[in-house]
């Protein structure tokens, strides 16, 4: 019977086989466009051990001289300043900005989709609105506005605009990913006591974590990614975040050392993908679930 029953398995998945070369295939094509997608980070790290006549002079992936120096040499920074200052000037502008984000947005998303309030779609509109708006159009304006605040040169070009959730993108991705929830959850919550703020902090907010992980990744890599915002509002050297400082090491030499300069850069990219791994169960799932609507 149990031979039987062997080849009649047999006959009833004829193409087990099959699935499984088409699942093998398609990981190892995964894994190809992987290294291919992560292989100017590896030339990025084999460069760092090399000097400039190699970097330039060599199609070789890997050193034919190893300089772990460069990584010393650069960590020494330029202007008097070190690589240690430069990041803590980075988690002290990102950091808080990114927490700012959050709870701003956070807010703003729960308003909009939980409260009925006088023109609360013109006031929707105006928010989707300001997304097609671009940064280059808005930053004479938001400079002029800033230098009246005596904010050039600090971080406050930043906490600011995060604290009152200037940026549309998050607050709209949250109103999306709330709209999934159902609201027989608020109204549990009502029936058992909780207030508004209660029900948001115990019921929705355990719900939103997805969501909210996403909305801190993002505004976190942009942030810490952000040279353009930091060369026109951050002038000090001694305030300088590390896409600053890795411009600054360019302009210090006459003759630049691109060994140090790829060992910094390295060394730069390493806490962007630490968080981005570490929360990217969290940051997949806010993304496929935004937009999602019973």
């Amino acid at each position: 019977m149990a031979n039987i029953f062997h080849r009649n398995n047999k006959k009833e998945n004829p193409d087990v086989p099959t699935q499984e070369k088409a699942g093998f295939f398609t990981y190892l094509i995964i894994v190809i466009i992987g290294l291919i997608l992560l292989y100017p980070i590896i030339w990025m790290f084999f460069a760092s051990f090399k000097s400039n006549n190699e970097i330039f002079g060599s199609t070789a992936l890997l050193p034919k001289e190893w300089h772990p120096e460069n990584y010393i040499k650069g960590w020494k920074g330029s202007a008097g300043y070190t690589y240690t200052k430069f990041f803590a000037n980075t988690f002290l502008m990102v950091i808080p900005t990114t927490l700012f984000t959050v709870i701003s947005s956070t807010l703003v998303a729960y308003g909009f989709t939980r409260f009925n309030f006088p023109h609360k779609k013109l006031l929707m509109t105006a928010l989707i609105a300001m997304m097609m708006l671009p940064n280059t159009v808005v930053i004479v304006p938001r400079y002029m506005l800033y230098n009246q605040f005596h904010w050039v040169d600090s971080y406050m070009p930043f906490y600011a605009p995060a604290l009152l959730c200037c940026n549309s993108f998050f607050p709209y991705m949250l109103i999306q990913f709330l709209r999934s929830v159902p609201k027989d959850l608020d109204e549990s919550a009502y029936i058992d006591g909780c207030g508004t703020f209660k029900t948001l902090t115990a019921i929705l907010l355990p719900l939103m974590k997805p969501a909210i992980f996403s909305a801190g990744l993002f505004q976190f890599l942009w942030t810490y990614n952000d040279y353009f915002n930091a060369l026109i509002f951050v002038n000090s050297v001694r305030k300088y975040p590390i896409s600053l400082a890795l411009r600054l090491s360019l302009d210090s030499e006459s003759v630049a050392d691109w060994g140090k300069v790829m060992a910094m850069a390295f060394v730069a990219v390493i806490p962007v993908m630490l968080l981005f791994f570490a929360c990217q169960k969290y940051f997949v799932e806010g993304i496929a679930t935004s937009g999602m609507k019973n």
